[in-house]
């Protein structure tokens, strides 16, 4: 049977949040035909203006059950009346598992879904999500936080990062590789990801850094001292460990730590090499360094992340 998936909007949601996992989902079917059944859902259902003012089509809120619901999020007033059925509907609507993208963590939070829980949320809202639900372990830091059965995820672009998370739980590793490649996700980023590390990614908050970040992942197998990347961006080590520091919210030696972190894990999660051609490929040196890395990081050694990986590749269709 496939699993019934509901994704939930309402005025003034923004489109990203609900678009991303819908596309994730829709991907992941094409490669394990049978595998979800995508439901639209609003208050009301009808057309749904977004933030952008852009609409989509949704059925009216549905009984269930369901496998999953994601609610997105957006930029309406949660004291209005739609929230409130939301609300309402989340509390008495059966479901294995309950997701939100960006402030949708606010309706989950308000149907009592988070108390006692970690849960994360776009970080600009995280002051104001801690005032309003003090019983929710909120660390705004994070991409995404699963907490037994309920996952939350920061903003927009985070959502397609949660969906093949939710993927990868059902179909394993290799499915959620696939659509992620589908996607054009050149990486899916992993849940215990920084959001403001996440802005090394697109060199800072203004791209400032750009060149530099992609000069740095051709490089990561030489030393990146912050001398070196400042000589690279014209600058003095003083002002631009400052600058960088503003401009991405992490220091440039988490920075390039970060991002040999992205390239071990993929290579430990999706080949046979051995640890230490890993370690060394990725800069870390020694297998020791990077063992240590990777506690840090996601909690789990790399051979603990290597067995998981393969005990949740199960063979799709069309894979050799």
């Amino acid at each position: 049977m496939p699993r019934a998936v509901a994704v939930v909007i309402f005025p003034g949601f923004q489109l990203m949040d609900a678009a991303g996992p819908v596309a994730a989902f829709e991907i992941a079917e094409r490669f394990a035909p049978g595998s979800y059944e995508l439901a639209l859902l609003a208050p009301g259902g009808g057309q749904v203006a977004s933030s952008s003012g852009l609409t989509l089509l949704a059925r009216p809120l549905a009984d269930g059950p369901f496998d999953t619901i994601v609610v997105s999020g957006g930029e309406a007033d949660r004291s209005l009346p739609a929230a409130g059925e939301i609300v309402g509907w989340l509390q008495r609507t059966p479901a294995r598992r309950v997701a939100s993208v960006c402030s949708g963590a606010f309706l989950l939070a308000e149907a009592g879904l988070l108390d006692g829980r970690r849960a994360t949320t776009h970080w600009a809202s995280g002051d104001d999500f801690s005032r309003r639900y003090p019983k929710v372990k909120l660390d705004a830091e994070r991409i995404f936080i699963r907490d037994g059965d309920v996952w939350t995820s920061a903003g927009i672009s985070a959502g397609v990062d949660l969906a093949l998370a939710l993927i990868e739980d059902d179909l394993g590793a290799e499915a959620a590789r696939r659509t992620a490649q589908q996607l054009v996700v050149h990486h899916r980023r992993p849940g215990g990801q920084s959001q403001f590390s996440a802005l090394v990614e697109l060199g800072g908050r203004t791209g400032r850094f750009e060149p530099l970040i992609a000069w740095m992942r051709e490089r990561l197998s030489e030393p990146l001292t912050v001398e070196r990347l400042a000589d690279r961006a014209a600058m003095s080590p003083r002002n631009f460990a400052r600058a960088f520091v503003a401009e991405t919210g992490t220091t440039p030696a988490k920075a390039v730590e970060r991002l040999r972190l992205e390239v071990a894990r993929a290579a430990v999660e999706a080949s046979h090499a051995p640890l230490e051609r890993i370690a060394e490929s990725a800069g870390f040196g020694d297998p020791g360094r990077m063992r240590r890395a990777f506690l840090r990081a996601f909690g789990q050694p790399p051979q603990a992340l290597r067995r998981a990986a393969r005990a949740h590749s199960p063979r799709l269709p069309g894979t050799p």
